[in-house]
């Protein structure tokens, strides 16, 4: 019989996207505040691989990635998903953007053999957490490299993505390496 350990925590990477850079900087501030200091982050990538949001959120999108300092507990996906759709709507609340939806929040947690999304669409790959909120898999790590899987989304097979991805990766191995107890 196998028994059960305590799991490692886990890098919490969250995407935020938006015409605007106010709200990039707005978002990243909110999640600070939250989850800490942001440990890695990727520049504001162009989001232009569908136009499925341009109804709600307008066009020219850019989506930035905060890799946070304090690893979490990857049970705490489902309540940081409540949060970020939260933020987002405490966002359009204040106003000032003509969009519906200026600022999108996407939470991920980052291990070393897998990056995984949070999101309220359930599908045949995903499974539920609590509250709505289920996870998916989206990419894992095989031969040195982030891979995708059939259903993973177009901006999440970008190169530019990866290679962040792979350098949060290597923080995250340096942070697990930081919370070790001395032998």
């Amino acid at each position: 019989m196998a028994i059960p350990r305590p799991p490692t925590p886990v890098l919490l990477v969250v995407a935020a996207f938006s015409r605007h850079a106010t709200a990039l900087a707005w978002a990243r501030a909110r999640l600070e505040e939250a989850y800490g200091p942001v440990g890695v982050a990727s520049g504001a990538l162009p989001f232009n691989q569908t136009r499925y949001y341009e109804t709600s959120m307008g066009a020219d999108l850019r989506k930035q990635f905060f890799a946070f300092a304090p690893l979490v507990d990857a049970a705490d996906l489902a309540g940081i998903k409540l949060h970020t759709n939260d933020l987002e709507r405490q966002f359009t609340a204040e106003g000032g953007f003509p969009e519906a939806r200026p600022l999108n929040l996407d939470p991920g947690i980052l291990t070393l053999g897998k990056f995984m999304l949070a999101t309220t669409k359930d599908q045949a790959h995903r499974i539920y957490l609590r509250d709505g909120i289920f996870a998916e898999v989206t990419l894992h790590f095989q031969d040195g490299a982030f891979e995708p899987w059939p259903w993973t989304y177009a901006d999440y097979r970008e190169p530019e993505l990866h290679r962040f991805l792979l350098e949060a990766r290597g923080y995250y191995k340096r942070r697990l390496q930081d919370e070790q107890p001395p032998p």
